[in-house]
């Protein structure tokens, strides 16, 4: 069970104002990217689940790592996430044409994959479509003690005049929404 914190930043003005204000306390920079993949009629939606690839890239954009997780029966109150994940690394190539053509996912040799067949009901006659949509600002803190670490974060963001409010759904749902809450 994963349990995080998501506070969701109002705009763009507000992430440059967190990142100006944590800059000194840089280390490295992680570039990562999220999609996020269903069946074209919302098997994995409809079951409370989501299927998400993370790419990560170094600073040239060349893909060095693929996650792939399935997050299931996730609950979203008052800015605390609570979700069952299951992750597994995927060749970044594979990754790669997965993004690029979402039907190759359901050919991939994938224990997660395999899980969306078996236990959600994932089919060739209902595949994999990607879903994107939009730019959406979150700090997002993973952590047993997720009621002391929303107000340390809390207090640190009134503290520096950064606006944000609980996150209230979750990224996917807002992708499949189509538009940002």
């Amino acid at each position: 069970m994963e349990v995080e914190v998501k506070l969701r930043l109002l705009d763009a003005a507000n992430h440059s104002r967190l990142k100006e204000i944590l800059s000194p306390f840089h280390l490295k920079k992680l570039n990562q990217k999220n999609v996020f993949f269903d069946s074209a009629n919302g098997i994995l939606a409809s079951q409370r689940a989501v299927l998400r690839l993370r790419s990560y890239s170094n600073n040239n954009n060349e893909i060095t790592r693929c996650v792939l997780s399935l997050k299931a029966k996730s609950v979203l109150n008052n800015g605390v996430s609570r979700v069952e994940e299951d992750e597994e690394e995927i060749e970044p190539l594979t990754g790669e044409q997965c993004v690029e053509e979402a039907s190759k996912l359901g050919l991939t040799e994938s224990r997660i994959i395999k899980r969306c067949k078996d236990e959600f009901g994932i089919d060739e006659g209902n595949g994999f479509r990607v879903f994107s949509f939009g730019v959406s600002y979150e700090v997002e803190c993973e952590n047993d003690d997720p009621e002391k670490v929303k107000r340390e974060l809390e207090g640190f963001l009134k503290e520096n005049g950064i606006d944000y409010k609980y996150s209230e759904m979750s990224k996917f749902a807002i992708f499949r929404a189509g538009k940002l809450p």
